[in-house]
């Protein structure tokens, strides 16, 4: 991904620390992968993603299993955020990847596009159709062709809240965002900002306009807008961002003002909140950050560091917004046997299990069990998202071309940026943002 692809790259590795496959982790069950007939023996396979460091060695764990399931041997290569770019110059090299784990439909997309993907197979399509919502099919497919298996998904509606911050104040968790507001004023009385915001790295940005977006216009007008079907100057998105900016132009709700917030990034945000000297009380970002608390201050979700669901907006409905990771095999890999084995294998709840009970994995596969993640938060997280059915949403950005949607100081990202150092006019901002999209989008 780029940089907003470091919401799963960046906060998951520092989340997935606990040893995975057969042992029972953080009170999950004993998983194996023994059964299998080493139908593969002899093959092997080659699967290229985003992730590196601690995440890629927890995947290893997912790959292994495989191979003692089946007997195929596998090699992990690591893109680094740019997938598109590497995953063109191998095809072209003749040196193509057989699985490739996408984190961006509009990747997958561009993919299909370039006729680089194979369909994948009745039995990985049955297994969808059968343990997930439909609307992670529907991500999955282009034109008339499913293409995309989600294996991995990230919960990207949690608020994460200090409780001894929530208590010194008397507040308990809102239900609504009017009442998360009064709340955070009232935590901010009694000596902590309310909400520590990492508007150095434009991504989170989008998180929150998206959040309030889907909540307050609703998962029609959100699809649209996703695809650019209406414009970013529709009243929609002119209201979502006054809304946004309500709490942008909040000193008392933001630590350090416009300019503080502009000068942290996610991980710096995170600390602010459960580092040794707090500064905030909460912060918005997806499930990942529990993990960056317990990876970095030793604070675990349940023991310091809780969440409530992003509340609805002005009576709309709780939003409940993902990002993914999608498994993808490509035409001109050299074993297409394998791979559409391994796909097969990765829709199944055994293969999830083999990750969940590390934290900081979530899984669209409403088949996998509660017990196998490692936590009760965690099993909250992921109980959210199943129990959200079709009304999950994928993180809009990460729909949208990269040069709108996921490019470091252009588009998006750049535009809210400047949005909360000024966001005393919406309406100029979605003109800027219908700019930058109608650019993006015809290109």
């Amino acid at each position: 991904m780029t940089q907003r692809r470091t919401t799963t790259t960046l906060a998951c590795c520092t989340a997935l620390v606990l040893a995975l496959g057969a042992t029972a982790c953080g009170g999950g069950p004993v998983t194996t992968a023994g059964g299998g007939d080493k139908a593969l023996n002899g093959q092997t396979i080659t699967v290229a993603g985003v992730w590196s460091g601690t995440e890629q060695k927890n995947f290893q764990k997912v790959l292994d299993a495989f191979t003692e399931k089946t007997g195929a041997k596998t090699r992990f290569v690591s893109t680094g955020d740019n997938v598109s770019t590497v995953v063109g110059s191998k095809i072209e090299g003749g040196n193509a990847p057989d699985v490739v784990m996408v984190p961006q439909v509009g990747v997958l997309q561009q993919f299909a596009k370039n006729d680089w993907l194979e369909p994948l197979s009745r039995t990985t399509e049955e297994s969808v159709d059968t343990n997930y919502a439909s609307v992670w099919k529907k991500y999955g497919t282009v034109g008339d062709d499913f293409y995309g298996l989600y294996f991995k998904a990230a919960h990207k509606s949690t608020v994460w809240y200090s409780p001894d911050a929530l208590d010194q104040a008397g507040v308990k968790p809102p239900t609504t965002y009017a009442e998360m507001l009064k709340s955070g004023r009232t935590v901010a009385d009694s000596g902590l900002s309310a909400f520590s915001v990492a508007g150095e790295d434009g991504w989170t940005l989008t998180d929150w306009f998206e959040n309030i977006y889907l909540s307050q216009a609703g998962p029609e007008k959100y699809d649209q807008l996703a695809a650019h079907k209406i414009k970013w100057t529709d009243p929609t998105v002119v209201k979502a961002l006054t809304t946004l900016g309500k709490l942008f132009s909040d000193k008392q709700l933001i630590n350090g003002g416009q300019k503080g917030a502009l000068s942290t990034d996610f991980p710096g945000s995170v600390e602010k909140v459960f580092g040794p000297e707090p500064e905030a009380g909460m912060v918005y970002e997806g499930d990942f950050v529990a993990g960056i608390a317990k990876d970095q201050f030793g604070k675990k979700p349940g023991e310091g560091v809780s969440f409530f669901p992003f509340p609805a907006v002005e009576g709309g409905e709780a939003p409940v917004v993902s990002g993914g990771d999608a498994a993808v095999v490509l035409k001109d890999g050299k074993n297409q046997k394998a791979a559409m084995k391994f796909l097969e294998y990765l829709a199944s709840p055994e293969s999830a299990a083999v990750w969940a009970g590390a934290g900081g994995f979530l899984s669209p596969n409403k088949k996998v069990e509660p017990a196998a993640y490692g936590d009760d938060t965690s099993r909250k997280i992921a109980k959210s998202l199943t129990d959200a059915g079709d009304s999950v949403r994928f993180d809009m950005s990460d729909q949208a071309p990269a040069s709108f949607g996921g490019t470091k100081g252009t588009g998006e990202w750049k535009i809210l940026q400047d949005f909360l150092r000024d966001p005393s006019n919406p309406r100029s901002t979605a003109n800027r943002l219908e700019d930058a999209a109608a650019k993006s989008y015809e290109g």
